[in-house]
Parts: C-alpha cells; sequence; structure tokens
C-alpha cells in the first residue's frame, strides 16, 4: 500500500502499486490533463512510472521549469523520426536537449543543409499531431544490439555495448518508431506542441574525435508556447545586430587573423575602450585597499604541479621547453599560484591581513579552435584577478566588501541586474571532505552576511574550493557569468603560505579568490553587445566629432577640438567637403555619441549645434556651455561620485 506525500504535504494511500497516472487521475482531472511527468523522490521519471513505495510525488505540468527540457527533449526524438521517415538509410546516433533547444546528429552520405527544413518540419508536425504515445521498453542488452544492427544502426549498437554493465537498456517507442533512450519523455508527441523550429545544421565528429566519422548536426529550438517561441527569436535577431565581432569590425575596435587564434588585436579605437575600462577598475581597486602587483608569464612547471594546477589543468597550459636548461616552463593560464610566492616573500603578520593582492594579469589557456569566438572565448586574455589573503574571521567582511563593490562596478557599466550560483565540491577535487566542509560552510556563512541569495549549482566549484558565481543579464535578457569569489584552504597549504598570528603561532591564511570583470577581453565583448556600440560617452572610443558645415568653419572646429582635448575628450575634426548632412549620417553609423556642428555662424558667435547620437534635433549653446557639459557627461562613475562627496 504505496503512501504518496504530495507538496501541500497531504498523502494519498493506495492499495496497490500505482502509475504516476493514476495519481494524477485520483487529484483531479485537471491535474491529470496538464501533468507531463513526475519527480518520484526528486527523481524526474515518465508519468507511467509504477510506484510501489512509499514516496513523494511532485507532478510537472507545462509551465514547471522542468517541463523544457522534457519538451526539447521529445522534440529531438520528433526530430529523428522525422528525418528517417523523409530520407531512408539515414543513422540517427545522439540528440539531447541543449540550452534553448535541441540537436540530433545523422549519419548520412550527404549532409543536411537549411533548404531541408521545411520538409523536416513539416513532417515533424505531423508527427506531433498524430499524438503517439511514448512507452518505455527494457531490453536485454544482446537482444538490443542486435535489434539495431539488423537495422544497419551501427552507431546505436556502439553505444549499448559501451554502456556500462549495470545498466539497464531502455528503449522508447512513439508510435512505429523506436530509439535508445534512457528517459523520461513526456505522455505523447503531441506534449511538444507547435512552438519549434530548426535552427541550423553543422558538422560533428561521432562522440567528439576527429578521427571519427563526421555527422550531420541539426540544431533546434523549441518552448512551451509560440509567444515564447517568438521572443527567442526576436532576442536573436537583436543579438545578431549587436553581434560584438561585426560591431567591432564597424567601428575598427579590433581584429582577429588565423596567424595569431584566440588572440585580439587591439585598434587604437577599441584599445581606448579597453584604457578606459582598465583605468576605471584600477581606480576602484585603489580605493578598495588593493596592492597591484604584476608576475612572470612563464613559470616553472614545478610550481604548477606544487599547486596542482599540473595535474587539473594540464591540457589547458602552454608549454615552453627550455632546452640548454632541460626545463619545462608553463605560460601562466592563472595568477593565484603566482600570488602566493609575493605572501611567502618576509615573515607576514596578522595585523597584515586582509591583504588584497590584485593583478591585471595576462593569461592564456589553450581552447579548441572550435570553441573560439570572437573576443569572448579567446585564448590570450586579461584577468582582472585578485587574492585577499585572509583570516577565517575575516572571510564573511571581505566577502561583504567585495559584493558592495562587484554591484557597484556593474551598475556603473550598465548592467542593473545579476544573480548568484554556489558552486559546491566537484567530484574531482583537492582537500579532504572535511576542509571542503570549512569551507563551504565559511561561504554560506558569508553568504548570509552580505545578505546574497544564490541558487545552488552542484558540483561546480573549483578544484581547491566552493565559489560563487556572479551571473550579470544584458539589455537583451541574455545571462553571463563574470564574477567569482572563491574561498580557498587548500592552495595556502600545498604552498606553504603562513603568516603569524596575534598569539605568535604560524598559521595559513585563508585565500578568497576573486574577480569582477572575469576577463577583460569577454567583458568587452559582452558590453559592445550591452550597448551595440553606443557607448556612455565616458567609454566611448571617440566621445566626439567636430564637423564644418563650410570651410570658413575649419580653422574654429580646430580651436573647439582642441578646448575638448584640454578637458579630457577623445574627439576627431571633419573637415571634408562633404555635405553636412552626410557627414552626421557617417559618424552615426560609427556610433560617435555626440557631433559638434560649425559653420560661419557659429565661429563668429562662438558657439557650437550639437547633436546626440539617435537624435534628430540639434541643440545650439555658447562654446564654454558645452564643453562644461560634454565634460561632465564624459567623467568616469566614479570619479563623478567622488567630485559629488566633495562638493
Amino acid at each position: 500500500m504505496p503512501a504518496i506525500t504530495l507538496p501541500d504535504g497531504s498523502v494519498r494511500r493506495f492499495d496497490a502499486p500505482v502509475a504516476g497516472t493514476t495519481v494524477a487521475e485520483a487529484i483531479g482531472p485537471g491535474l491529470a490533463r496538464a501533468a507531463l511527468a513526475m519527480k518520484l523522490d526528486g527523481r524526474l521519471v515518465d508519468l507511467a512510472t509504477v510506484i510501489d513505495r512509499d514516496a513523494s510525488v511532485v507532478f510537472v505540468t507545462r509551465r514547471d521549469p522542468d517541463a523544457l527540457a522534457l519538451i526539447r527533449h521529445d522534440a529531438a526524438h520528433v526530430l529523428a523520426e522525422a528525418v528517417q521517415a523523409l530520407y531512408p538509410g539515414t543513422q540517427v546516433t545522439i540528440g539531447p536537449a541543449i540550452e534553448n533547444g535541441f540537436y540530433y546528429d545523422f549519419a548520412r552520405n550527404e549532409p543536411f543543409t537549411p533548404e531541408d527544413f521545411p520538409a523536416i518540419e513539416a513532417k515533424m508536425r505531423e508527427i506531433v499531431a498524430a499524438n503517439a504515445p511514448f512507452a518505455r521498453q527494457v531490453w536485454d542488452r544482446d537482444a538490443a544490439i542486435d535489434f539495431f544492427e539488423e537495422r544497419g544502426e551501427r552507431f546505436k549498437a556502439e553505444l549499448i555495448r559501451d554502456l556500462p554493465a549495470h545498466e539497464t537498456i531502455t528503449l522508447y517507442t512513439q508510435g512505429a518508431w523506436i530509439d535508445l533512450c534512457r528517459g523520461p519523455h513526456m505522455r505523447t508527441t503531441g506534449d511538444v506542441g507547435s512552438a519549434f523550429k530548426l535552427m541550423k545544421v553543422a558538422g560533428a565528429y561521432w562522440r567528439g574525435d576527429h578521427r571519427n566519422p563526421m555527422l550531420s548536426r541539426i540544431y533546434g529550438t523549441a518552448w512551451r508556447d509560440q509567444k515564447e517561441l517568438d521572443a527567442y527569436l526576436t532576442m536573436l535577431d537583436e543579438a545578431e545586430r549587436r553581434d560584438h565581432r561585426r560591431i567591432g569590425k564597424d567601428m575598427g575596435l579590433f581584429h582577429l587573423q588565423e596567424e595569431a587564434p584566440g588572440s585580439v588585436f587591439w585598434h587604437p579605437k577599441g584599445w581606448r575602450l579597453y584604457r578606459a575600462a582598465e583605468a576605471y577598475l584600477r581606480r576602484r581597486l585603489d580605493a578598495a585597499g588593493y596592492q597591484e602587483v604584476r608576475t612572470p608569464q612563464l613559470v616553472d612547471r614545478a610550481l604548477w604541479e606544487a599547486s596542482g594546477h599540473w595535474e587539473k589543468f594540464r591540457e589547458h597550459m602552454f608549454i615552453a621547453r627550455v632546452e640548454d636548461e632541460d626545463r619545462v616552463l608553463a605560460l601562466k593560464p592563472m595568477n593565484c599560484p603566482c600570488h602566493v610566492q609575493i605572501f611567502r616573500q618576509g615573515v607576514r603578520s596578522y595585523r597584515e591581513l586582509p591583504l588584497r593582492m590584485a593583478e591585471f594579469g595576462s593569461c592564456h589557456r589553450y581552447e579548441p579552435s572550435g570553441a573560439l569566438h570572437g573576443i569572448m572565448r579567446v585564448r590570450a586574455f586579461t584577468q582582472d584577478d585578485a587574492h585577499i589573503f585572509c583570516t577565517e574571521a575575516q572571510i564573511a567582511p571581505e566577502t561583504v566588501r567585495f559584493v558592495e563593490l562587484l554591484a557597484s562596478v556593474y551598475r556603473d557599466f550598465g548592467f542593473a541586474e545579476f544573480r548568484v550560483k554556489f558552486s559546491d565540491r566537484p567530484a574531482v577535487r583537492a582537500g579532504d571532505d572535511a576542509t571542503w566542509d570549512r569551507a563551504e560552510a565559511a561561504l554560506r556563512e558569508a553568504c548570509a552576511t552580505a545578505g546574497v541569495e544564490y541558487d545552488l549549482n552542484p558540483g561546480e566549484g573549483a578544484f581547491y574550493g566552493p565559489k560563487l558565481e556572479f551571473v550579470l543579464r544584458d539589455a537583451i535578457g541574455r545571462d553571463w557569468q563574470c564574477g567569482t569569489l572563491q574561498v580557498d584552504f587548500v592552495l595556502p597549504e600545498r604552498l606553504d603560505a603562513e603568516f603569524v598570528a596575534e598569539d605568535g603561532a604560524r598559521r595559513r591564511p585563508v585565500m578568497l579568490h576573486r574577480a569582477i570583470l572575469g576577463s577583460f577581453e569577454r567583458f568587452l565583448g559582452i558590453v559592445i553587445e550591452q550597448y551595440a556600440g553606443r557607448f556612455p560617452l565616458w567609454l566611448a572610443p571617440v566621445q566626439a566629432v567636430v564637423a564644418t558645415i563650410v570651410s570658413d568653419a575649419d580653422a574654429y572646429a580646430e580651436e573647439v577640438a582642441a578646448a575638448l582635448r584640454a578637458a579630457g575628450l577623445a574627439v576627431t575634426v571633419d573637415t571634408g567637403r562633404e555635405k553636412i548632412n552626410a557627414k552626421i549620417r557617417d559618424h552615426s553609423l560609427a556610433h560617435v555619441p555626440v557631433i559638434l556642428v560649425v559653420g560661419r555662424r557659429e565661429a563668429e558667435a562662438r558657439t557650437v549645434a550639437l547633436r546626440r547620437l539617435g537624435g534628430e534635433a540639434q541643440e545650439v549653446l555658447p562654446l564654454a556651455e558645452a564643453l562644461a557639459r560634454l565634460a561632465a557627461e564624459a567623467t568616469p562613475p566614479d570619479l563623478r561620485e567622488t567630485a559629488m562627496a566633495a562638493a
């Protein structure tokens, strides 16, 4: 007699083992119609699963967060059935749900193209309309292998052979079509709904190994309803318009090329953007009590072995061999072991703690060529890295200070929202469980002190300690993980860092690894897309252009530009022979925030006609007033606040 505990705490008792569908019907017809699957003691399972013991059950409906993964998983199966119906002889391989959608890899002599999508989508809609039930079957391993080999599905047979011996082999049918799958699935193909769309096709090696056959991967997206799908497609269109690679090229900010894969060539305008961000952050760190350092690029493997990075991170390191010294050096992929070396110079006292050590550290990490993406995923980057050496008692107050600083920096760059993920111990890690217990408890306490609410991100901590990940949201609703705060009891022990405590004893400091931007390259890519190239005045690579109407105003234009430069603005002068409307159009396309138009009248009256990017109107101002206004607007947020506080 299983007793079923529901989310409201009520208990339903049944005389015999019972399927989830029966439990839903017993609760009410509305739930029976709405339920797609269920969580049985926290595990997502098919609604048809039989419950033969006391258990807690939560039913999943279309509006629940878990529904999206189910919809996308089932859509992948519908895609595979549609492809095999339209293109006989095509072998199916794997087809998971992914963020925002799904994909399925197919083995076919002729790769698919986007021109195939209309026919495939039409067939998918037929399959959805057929409303065929998903049914789970348990098979004998050898029988399943024989079944797929007889059908010419050698990839499926290989998957089954490689499954662990204890793994239960399950196949799912949807009408007459059948596939290898662990599940779970919704009730029928009809539950997928109509809010899906095929997006693109790409090549993918079987099991990600270039020695294996190349497969044809079809990507799709699927949502709960058409409104969600339309919103996602609109966001993609907006993301395309904001693509930092296109804007970077159009504005002349940077470029990338094959001779330096994963490394950025910053052009003068882009480097000004970079330097403005760096100067801003350096001032914020100076004001927050950080001491800036600089550490070497090439470091002997012995240090990376001692820190544990050689074992855990070796495949991401670039190596240099010094033949005459028989030595192996690595380009540093992170700064933390080097900062410990600075901490270890001399005798440290508890009076020096917390010691906040910052570095705009140039780092290199190997990323597969297929993973590189503009300036957001690179091999050479600069971290806004810092390590706070402190006592356990100082973890909470330092967390409070850091979160306040991070939130303020994000606001100044135009990001009003962020959320926090708490990543706890990974499966492969350094340090014993007792050490991890201390670190995780300390970080949870620090979050409580700082008033930080978080979502748990199980198993995603660094190998030496738990961490907070700060995820900011941009103007079109996309999330970006940038900042981090990590509590580390392990590295100070491994690298023999110590300080003299108040009682004269030698103790290990705690290391708080922290970053706000993450990497300048990636963060600036996000900023470019956040503003679609229309930067606030303090960040803009070219803050103003002085454009002449007639050549008689050339001398005055140069005078205006010189005055603006003296006020600290980045200014260019356009004395070309084009008509003023053409000049305004060209500089607007280049996203120059302010255009100051001058002609004979302005030169005689010592005024300027000020036009803002995106606006049609112009405002005629005395030169002195325009200078004062623009200089104030171009002042970085931190300096503006300092000036206001002083006033």
